[in-house]
Order: C-alpha cells, then sequence, then structure tokens
C-alpha cells in the first residue's frame, strides 16, 4: 500500500469511528454529541448562563440555545431568568436530564482528550501542525468548526427524535 492510500485510509477511519460513536450515542443514550457536552456542562457549572455554556463548550450561544430548546422540550433541562438579573437567563437539569447522562456513554473526545494530554508537547505540536496541513490540503482550513467530534449539524435533532413540522414556502405543513 503506498502512502497516499495511508493516509486516505487513514482519514477514513478517523471519519467512520467519529460517525460510529455518534450513532451509537444516539442509540444508547438518544443523544447526539453536542447535547451530551452541554448536558455535562451544565451538571459541572451548575446555575450557569446560556452565554457562560457556550463558552464552555466552544458554540456560538444560537447553536446552545437550539439545542437548549431540543433538550427542554424532552424534559432534560428547563431555564429561569436570573432574580438578580432579568436579562440573564439560567440553564439546570432536571432530574430526568441527570439520570441521563449519567446513565450515556462518555463523548469520543474524553478518551482523546486523555490521551493527547499524556503526549509530549513536541509530539502535540507534530499531530496539530499535521493535521493543520492536511485540512489545507483538503481546502478545509477555513471552514468553521467547533471542538465536538461529530458529524453533521451540531443543532440537530437526534435521529430517535420525532422530525418537527416543516413549513413550506406558503406556510402550510409539510409531511
Amino acid at each position: 500500500m503506498d502512502k497516499i492510500e495511508e493516509v486516505l485510509i487513514t482519514l477514513r477511519r478517523l471519519i467512520r469511528a467519529t460517525d460510529l460513536h455518534s450513532k451509537q450515542l444516539v442509540k444508547t443514550a438518544g443523544l447526539t454529541a453536542p447535547q451530551l457536552l452541554l448536558l455535562q456542562a451544565i451538571r459541572e457549572k451548575g446555575q450557569v448562563t446560556i452565554g457562560a455554556l457556550a463558552k464552555e463548550i466552544s458554540l456560538s450561544q444560537a447553536t446552545v440555545t437550539t439545542i437548549l430548546d431540543r433538550l427542554e422540550k424532552r424534559g432534560l433541562v428547563y431555564r429561569e431568568r436570573s432574580s438578580q438579573d432579568k436579562r440573564k437567563v439560567h440553564a439546570y437539569l432536571t432530574d430526568k436530564g441527570m439520570d441521563l447522562i449519567r446513565d450515556a456513554p462518555a463523548p469520543l473526545q474524553e478518551q482523546f482528550v486523555r490521551q493527547f494530554r499524556d503526549l509530549r508537547e513536541w509530539e502535540q505540536s507534530m499531530i496539530i501542525s499535521s493535521l493543520q496541513r492536511v485540512a489545507m490540503m483538503m481546502d478545509a482550513e477555513h471552514i468553521d468548526a467547533s471542538p465536538v467530534l461529530d458529524v453533521g449539524d451540531l443543532d440537530r435533532q437526534d435521529s430517535r427524535q420525532p422530525p418537527m413540522e416543516q413549513l413550506d414556502a406558503d406556510g402550510d405543513k409539510n409531511a
């Protein structure tokens, strides 16, 4: 096997590993990776604003709000206005949300982060440099991405949940 094939196979393995883990997470916990990371951040931070959550998991505030909307509809989180500052909204886990994340598998990136931190600094730098070069070679260095190992849109609805009603251009419901 030549070096080009080795690189392409390795890239494909990374994509597949991410995809398979995402599907397993949805199958076992009914959550996408960003949903799980958001629930975990709420658990760790306690009373936390939407802006602080967005910063904590490196997603936009709009994406976090969309994810929270879906989680709230499922009864996993709730939001309340701050009693001290009415401009702030805090997110909290429900008992159902706490139970769900207690039993959910760990996000794929947790294992990666642990192992990456164990590498020497020069090894970390080599990996970063190599991956940045690969991104450049694939014309992907300008694509906006957050540090979440997942495939698809980060604020997507998980596939086990029924799709929300959609309206066509005339405002009629689509089936």
